[in-house]
């Protein structure tokens, strides 16, 4: 008997599930985070699955928040950056494209490396690459005797134009490695991408040192508890670009590790989209901190190849030039606490009471309500069966957090509670038209898919806000982004800058260029077990009209060749198109590469979805209870899921109950159980 286990670390709950190989069962577990050190949650769970470490032949562990956290709290490794001589500045000069333009009281955003910790050395290169002035060593050393002197935990090397010929970097990399015996980690900009862009890309490079220690510390020290409980295989990270890779590369490069958190979710709404036929989702992950959403367009995830972290409408926030899945992200989970404004407005998020205290109703000692608490006392949850009973909440102390707020606003504790209700539906709302609307895309053309344990009970809801017919809720909704993991392909991102017109002849020395890149890749999945003809790739061309700033990802063919006519014409025709869908007009304009991205993808192989055995509702209603909502105060039914087989049909209004989520059915909605198991709503 052997296992393939994921486990995804959230705000509030850390979630397992284990894949039995032979049987194509599944077990899940879902604990409570321990934030003060991750491991033990990591540890805890496995424990609690009861799959032994020998048993394991694929270990994804894990997706988590860690860095995204360590980076917005800014806890961090007290970092030093060597950069070339004339750009000490670079991180606070920034871009004067800021969000909020015309503000005169706007203030840059703080760099994590103060200015006497940013040393230069003379060296320079050309835009090409070519050497115009050698490597000062001496410059080097006097970085390394002051990171000596402040005892800096961390370093990040970012020369200009190394991006074109990393060479001086390379060299500064060894001279500072000799002098500090190995001892302190470095970053150098050329190894997490070779696009240009220096404040990006020297950011890029500072922030992965400034999490670097941390994460190596935690993926040590997972390695070492798992290896204690008998895991012997080679295990995984999670990444943000949707893949994962080894925990070695893992602590070398964690900025890619920066959304790792929500992405299995958005793998899984793929596989299980593949299984059901629907190929246009979005996706929605509503869990104890944040709610995040995502779109699938024609089976096909979005990926942005820059991130901004912490950015909001009037904050630049600070970018990061790694592959990202295309999520949006607020602080509206049932952990988000609400409040009062100084101008008496009731407010959701994005605070959190988290794991711990957690929300009033667990009896941890939380005083403040939150959404979770707002559920309890509407009647949704269930006190008595919340995490299938291994949590018994008290709906009194909900009453009390909600009172004092009710008391400030003068109004009900009950219609405080909806109202927070409404306010969190409205942020998702918001959040799910920035995936699509804002993008050129019409939700009413796609299919919801609700997970994490609070998506289900928010989804109807949205779906009828939005204009969406059809909501699927797939099996195991609260360990949904665990299962994703257990989807992921080994993958690894490539891309290089070359700004070049767009003809066949540059079409030609740009299609050398990926294949360049697909050796590399080929060489690197090799090292990690993956053989040759399990290898896929997936290019694209960041592409614009000429005179135009910034780009639009285009995908190449792969394999074709520069000299190809049909080839060149194609990729220009995809060009059109996309400029037409994303600003709504194209031009005649001659067009223009600026970077060449290559994805490389070691597949794994993917256990098929298990069908749902035949039978309608096996089990009759566990009951019904009393909610208030919108719809007014009512008596519903109220379900248990694990009772209803393939075919079952149950019509709102109606509770959906199981241990890792309730799904509401508002009243004229109609629920079919499929084939797999899924839960799928026609929304009135």
């Amino acid at each position: 008997m052997t296992f393939r286990v994921a486990i995804d670390v959230g705000g509030t709950f850390t979630d397992l599930c284990a894949l039995d190989e032979e049987t194509g069962s599944f077990t899940f577990v879902k604990d409570s985070t321990t934030p003060s050190n991750y491991a033990n949650g990591v540890v805890t769970v496995v424990k609690r699955s009861g799959v032994r470490g020998e048993q394991i032949d694929r270990f994804i562990g894990t997706g988590s928040t860690m860095v995204i956290n360590a980076l917005t709290e800014r806890k961090g490794a007290k970092t030093l950056l060597v950069t070339t001589k004339g750009f000490r500045d670079v991180l606070e000069i920034q871009r004067s494209n800021r969000t909020d333009l015309y503000n005169f009281r706007y203030k840059k955003p703080e760099t994590f490396v103060p200015r006497n910790l940013r040393y230069e050395v003379d060296e320079r290169m050309d835009y090409a690459g070519n050497v115009l002035r050698g490597l000062n060593e001496g410059d080097v050393l006097k970085a390394a005797d002051a990171a000596k002197r402040e005892k800096v935990e961390s370093l990040a090397i970012a020369l200009y134009n190394s991006y074109a010929n990393p060479r001086h970097e390379l060299e500064c990399y060894q001279l500072l490695t000799e002098n500090l015996d190995g001892k302190i980690p470095i970053t150098m900009s050329h190894q997490l991408t070779r696009e240009w862009r220096e404040y990006e890309r020297s950011n890029t490079a500072v922030m992965n040192a400034f999490v670097q220690p941390k994460v190596e510390e935690y993926l040590s020290t997972l390695e070492e508890e798992m290896a204690s409980l008998g895991v012997k295989i080679k295990m995984h990270v999670m990444q943000s670009n949707g893949g994962v890779s080894t925990f070695e590369l893992g602590k070398k490069t964690p900025i890619y590790q920066i959304e790792s958190g929500p992405i299995g979710g958005v793998i899984g709404a793929q596989t299980l989209g593949q299984a059901v036929g629907v190929e246009d989702m979005i996706t929605l992950d509503v869990g104890g901190t944040t709610a995040k959403t995502s779109l699938i367009d024609s089976g096909k995830i979005k990926i942005n190849t820059e991130y901004n972290v912490g950015r909001t409408q009037f904050f630049s926030g600070y970018p990061v030039k790694v592959p990202v899945v295309d999520i949006v992200e607020i602080g509206a989970g049932g952990g988000s606490i609400a409040w009062v404004d100084e101008l008496g407005s009731l407010k959701v998020g994005p605070r959190s009471a988290g794991a711990e205290p957690g929300p009033a109703c667990y009896a941890k000692g939380g005083r403040e309500p939150t959404v979770t608490d707002a559920f309890v006392l509407m009647g949704v949850l269930d006190p008595d069966y919340f995490l299938g009973g291994e949590i018994k909440l008290e709906p009194k102390l909900a009453e009390e957090a909600y009172g004092r707020v009710a008391g400030n606003l003068k109004m009900k504790t009950l219609e405080v509670a909806m109202g927070v209700v409404r306010l969190a539906t409205s942020n998702m709302v918001n959040a799910m038209k920035l995936v699509s609307v804002r993008r050129g895309y019409d939700p009413r053309d796609f299919t919801i898919v609700a997970f994490g344990g609070g998506g289900p009970m928010f989804a109807t809801a949205l779906a009828k806000e939005l204009g969406v017919k059809r909501v699927i809720v797939p099996r195991i909704p609260g360990v949904f982004s665990a299962w994703g993991m257990l989807m992921t392909d080994l993958r690894h991102d490539y891309v290089q800058t070359k700004v070049v017109r767009f003809n066949g002849e540059t079409l030609k020395s740009l299609m050398e260029i990926l294949e360049e890149m697909m050796k590399v890749a080929y060489r690197q999945m090799e090292e990690e077990g993956i053989e040759r003809k399990d290898v896929r790739f997936e290019a694209t061309f960041d592409m614009r009209y000429v005179g135009q700033e910034h780009t639009v990802p285009t995908p190449v063919p792969v394999g074709g060749k520069g000299g190809d006519g049909d080839l060149l014409s194609t990729i220009g025709k995809k060009f059109q198109s996309l400029h037409k869908k994303q600003y709504d007009f194209t031009l005649a304009d001659p067009l223009e590469v600026v970077n060449a991205h290559l994805t490389a993808l070691g597949r794994v192989k993917r256990p098929g979805m298990r069908r749902w055995a035949p039978g309608g509702v096996r089990k009759g209603r566990l009951g019904s209870r009393i909610i208030v909502s919108e719809e007014g105060r009512r008596s519903v039914g109220v379900h248990e899921r694990d009772g209803l087989r393939a075919g079952a049909a149950i019509r709102g209004p109606a509770i959906i109950e199981e241990p890792t989520s309730t799904t509401i059915l508002r009243r004229g909605d109609r629920m079919n159980v499929d084939k797999f198991g899924n839960l799928v709503i026609q929304v009135r």
